[in-house]
């Protein structure tokens, strides 16, 4: 006897806090673009245009971002029962592929100015410029750190990773900046191949948490542990088995056999059942649970695929 839970449609607070979270993510990229593109112009500098680049790439992965998640809100229908969720991985995922081929082109383009070194021009300008990009990124990096509690979404995930190197990146640039007023034009090209080497790293992360998505990965040991704890301290529950659990866009997705009592009723088990359910609805809310009964008296004669 299976039990579903039907909440396969995304709550509407969280829809809100997604949308709003891709629409300030393009916001702030196209600013940063934008007071980038003038303080590079003036000053040459490789490493502000390391910056400038990871923002461009910034605003294209957030525009991707905005797309994958309009698609993801889509409730499930007749063609996508399980939702539209994986569209966020695929964005997360096209997203690291860009990112390491343009972390390519800023190497390239350090190691050029690196034997062929050029005069920083106008280097307060550029730092006058950094200082406001750290704090809008604060700002945003802070907002959607809120949005991923509450929401658990792979591509507001992915998104505040390039937000996070960014505010390093930024610090990198005012302290090669500050180095060229001191005659040290050197270390600009170096900074600059250090950024790239670390966009080229949170690349890598991105396309991890996008792989799991897509593979169906189990949630991890402790998630699963608290799923068995829930599962098992209720009072009619007499173990469980072949627990599977993934993760796709915001949704959780959990299902077990549950061993209970020969002698309770149809109705009775199917209470347990629901009793269950709202618990870990409690600590998981909008999964989508389905759990099996099973009498104690069949537990070993039946073949099931366990992975414990």
């Amino acid at each position: 006897m299976d039990i579903k839970s039907s909440h396969n449609s995304v709550p509407a607070e969280t829809a809100r806090l997604l949308r709003r979270a891709t629409y300030a993510s393009v916001s702030v990229a196209v600013f940063l673009i934008a007071v980038k593109l003038i303080a590079w112009g003036r000053s040459d500098s490789v490493s502000l245009l390391a910056t400038l680049v990871d923002s461009v790439i910034d605003a294209f992965a957030s525009i991707i971002n905005l797309i994958a998640v309009r698609h993801a809100l889509t409730p499930a229908d007749k063609e996508h029962r399980f939702g539209h969720g994986k569209a966020e991985a695929l964005a997360g995922l096209s997203q690291s592929l860009f990112i390491s081929g343009s972390s390519l082109f800023l190497l390239l383009e350090a190691g050029q100015t690196f034997f062929n070194p050029t005069e920083i021009k106008h280097p307060i300008a550029g730092i006058a410029v950094m200082v406001v990009s750290i704090v809008v990124t604060l700002i945003l990096v802070s907002f959607q750190h809120y949005v991923i509690r509450k929401t658990q979404s792979v591509a507001i995930r992915a998104d505040a990773l390039h937000y996070k190197s960014d505010i390093l990146m930024n610090a990198a640039v005012i302290l090669a900046l500050w180095l060229s007023t001191i005659g040290l034009n050197l270390f600009d090209p170096i900074i600059g191949g250090i950024i790239a080497c670390y966009i080229l790293y949170s690349a890598w992360s991105i396309a991890s948490i996008s792989l799991d998505q897509l593979m169906d990965r189990e949630l991890t040991d402790e998630v699963r542990a608290d799923i068995k704890g829930i599962a098992l301290s209720h009072p009619q529950a007499q173990g469980m088995h072949d627990l599977r659990t993934r993760h796709s866009g915001t949704m959780t997705f959990i299902q077990f056999h549950l061993e209970i009592e020969d002698d309770l009723t149809l109705l009775q088990a199917h209470n347990v059942s629901d009793e269950i359910e709202i618990k870990l609805l409690e600590t998981y809310p909008g999964s989508e649970i389905i759990i099996h009964i099973d009498p104690t008296s069949v537990i070993g004669k039946e073949t099931v695929a366990t992975f414990e």
